[in-house]
C-alpha cells in the first residue's frame, strides 16, 4: 500500500476515534443527569460476560432499577430478561465493537425510573477498547480457561480497564492454570484496576466484584 494511502487511513481512524471520545463524554453527561450509573462489560465471546451480568443482577435487582444493553449476539439476552430487568438487544450487523453514537438511541429507550445500566459489548478482547461508551466503569472478562497469557496478549485493553475480572475459577481443578499469575499480569499492566477471581457459576468472588463495582 503507498504510504499516503497509509498515512488517509491512520487520520481517519484517528478522527473517529478523536468523535467517539466526545460522543462518549456526551453520553457520560447524559447518565449523570439522569441518575444513571453505567458499567460497561467487555470480553471475548465465551468468558462468561453475560452469566456474570446475570450473577450480579440476581444479588442486587431489589436495591436497583436496572436495565441491560446487550450488544454481544453470543450472549442470551433471556437469561437476562428471567429476572425481570429491561433488556435491550442491538444487532451489530457484524461491527466488532460498540461505540459511543451506536448505543445513544438504545440510551433514550431505557426506563426513566432506571438507575443502573450495564452494557455488554460485543465479545471481543481487541476492538472495543479504543472506543469508550461513557460509562463508569469498564469491565474487561477473561476466562480462567482462556490461558496462560491471554492478559499478557491484550496489555491495551488491560489498561482501560476499571476492573479486570478472572472468571470460570470453578474449572480450576479441570484446566492447568494459574490464576496468581493473571491476576500478577493484570496488576503490572495496569496497577489502578481492581483485579477479581469470580465463578458466575457457582457464585465465588461475586460479593468481591459488587465491592470493586461500589454496589
Amino acid at each position: 500500500m503507498p504510504e499516503d494511502q497509509w498515512e488517509k487511513i491512520v487520520s481517519v481512524e484517528q478522527d473517529l476515534i478523536e468523535a467517539n471520545e466526545e460522543l462518549a463524554s456526551e453520553n457520560k453527561n447524559y447518565f449523570k443527569e439522569r441518575g444513571i450509573r453505567a458499567i460497561e462489560v467487555l470480553g471475548n465471546i465465551g468468558s462468561g460476560k453475560t452469566s456474570l451480568i446475570s450473577k450480579i443482577i440476581e444479588r442486587i435487582k431489589s436495591k436497583y432499577k436496572i436495565a441491560v444493553i446487550n450488544g454481544d449476539i453470543a450472549g442470551d439476552p433471556t437469561d437476562i430478561e428471567r429476572l425481570g430487568v429491561y433488556t435491550l438487544q442491538i444487532n451489530t450487523g457484524g461491527e466488532c465493537h460498540l461505540d459511543a453514537k451506536y448505543i445513544r438511541p438504545f440510551m433514550d429507550k431505557i426506563p426513566a425510573e432506571t438507575n443502573l445500566c450495564f452494557i455488554e459489548n460485543v465479545g471481543n478482547l481487541i476492538c472495543p477498547f479504543e472506543f469508550p461508551l461513557g460509562c463508569e466503569h469498564r469491565v474487561v472478562v477473561v476466562g480462567f480457561t482462556d490461558g496462560p497469557y491471554i492478559i499478557r496478549k491484550h496489555p491495551v485493553t488491560f489498561r482501560i480497564a476499571t476492573v479486570a475480572v478472572i472468571n470460570k475459577l470453578d474449572l480450576k481443578g479441570v484446566i492447568e492454570n494459574d490464576p496468581d499469575q493473571l491476576v500478577k499480569d493484570c496488576r503490572e499492566i495496569n496497577p489502578k484496576a481492581e483485579v477479581v477471581l469470580t465463578s458466575a457459576k457457582t457464585g465465588e468472588g461475586i460479593n468481591d466484584l459488587l465491592r470493586a463495582l461500589n454496589l
